[in-house]
């Protein structure tokens, strides 16, 4: 197990183009760090800078507390899950597994334990003797991880490895890697753009923007207090609904006049997370932190749960409801919010 430390990490390409504008990470040990964020927004280039596949322009790299700038990748001792899976067609689930420890000269006895040992754990004890032809996308990706495992790495690189699968095994997926991590305790680094799958498995979550860190912290409190519209609006599923705010003589107010008396001071946008709002139908809203005349425009139920779509405050929002919506296209209402539960950012987009 180690460490993963970047200090200050820069990367630019030929023509001036900047990928990764500064970044700083540490990534505890045993910790499962993910990066998450918009296609090319610089996550794959940082983990392929880790693991050595990219040079660093700028800035320190550090495995268990060693610089590895200038060190090969084979030197590093990372093992890295590709999204395509990179199997060898031609060779049998037992063969991908031992090819690398075969390349390090490790005896024939040591590479028969530690296959074995690695498929009993992923549950490919059965499929040994298969080609990756003969095998479902859930169950390559488990050889392509098993190929990682037997080498013993101090540190994980998984660059977007769930993203060809299907929603259902992705979720399965989820689980079977985020209590392998668990068990082998090793440290990992794993990009995403997908921020269910972010949330779900980080221990560390890192989300970028731009080649720069816009957030690092725990899944839930990154969810709850999100620094930047950004994040607000990129973490969570719906996102937040961010109404801008208009300085006026009676104080803050949405753009269609509604008064918002408890913005604080250099509050320029107001958000609401689409489950912390609620609706009154054909009654007068309970006092809260926020109480919006609304129309409905759209309702779309999903089973547990409904999403309104509404006009309110000169404004698209979402609200989310519990169960069936009281509430049908074209109906007047009321969404209130409690004040707690309101999110303030400045004209920049940062958070008050």
């Amino acid at each position: 197990m180690a460490t993963v430390d970047l200090k200050d990490v820069k990367k630019t390409y030929a023509g001036n183009v900047v990928a990764v504008k500064g970044v700083s990470i540490a990534v505890p040990d045993g910790q499962l760090c993910v990066l998450v964020g918009p296609s090319g927004c610089g996550k794959s280039t940082l983990l392929r800078m880790i693991a050595g596949l990219e040079t660093i322009t700028d800035g320190t790299v550090s495995i268990d507390g060693k610089v590895v700038n200038t060190i090969g990748p084979a030197e590093r001792d990372i093992a890295m899950v590709f999204q395509n899976y990179a199997l060898y067609p031609h060779m049998k689930v037992y063969d991908n597994m031992a090819y690398g420890l075969r390349n390090r000269g490790m005896g024939k006895d040591e590479i028969d334990k530690r296959v074995r040992e690695t498929a009993k754990i992923l549950e490919l004890g059965a499929l040994l003797e298969r080609r990756p032809r003969e095998l479902s996308g859930g169950q390559r990706q488990r050889v392509a991880m098993g190929r990682a495992i037997v080498r013993s790495p101090k540190v994980f690189l998984f660059d977007e490895p769930l993203s060809n699968l299907d929603a259902k095994l992705r979720g399965q997926m989820r689980v079977e890697i985020k209590n392998l991590q668990r068990t082998l305790g090793v440290t990992s680094v794993y990009v995403t753009h997908d921020q269910l799958e972010a949330m779900t498995l980080a221990d560390v979550l890192v989300v970028m923007n731009g080649g720069l860190v816009e957030q690092v912290g725990n899944p839930l409190d990154i969810y709850e207090k999100p620094a930047s519209t950004f994040v607000a609006s990129f973490i969570g599923a719906p996102p937040m609904n961010l109404l801008p705010l208009t300085d006026s003589a009676n104080g803050a107010t949405l753009s269609d006049g509604t008064a918002v008396p408890q913005a604080p001071k250099g509050a320029a946008i107001l958000g609401v997370r689409p489950e912390d709002a609620d609706v009154a139908v054909g009654a007068a809203a309970s006092a809260g932190g926020l109480s919006l005349p609304a129309t409905v425009e759209g309702v779309e139920p999903v089973g547990a749960e409904s999403f309104l779509y509404c006009a309110a405050g000169g404004q698209k929002i979402i609200v989310r409801v519990s169960g069936r919506s009281p509430a049908n296209p074209g109906d007047t209402l009321k969404v209130v919010a409690k004040a707690e539960k309101l999110h303030w950012f400045d004209t920049a987009g940062k958070r008050v």
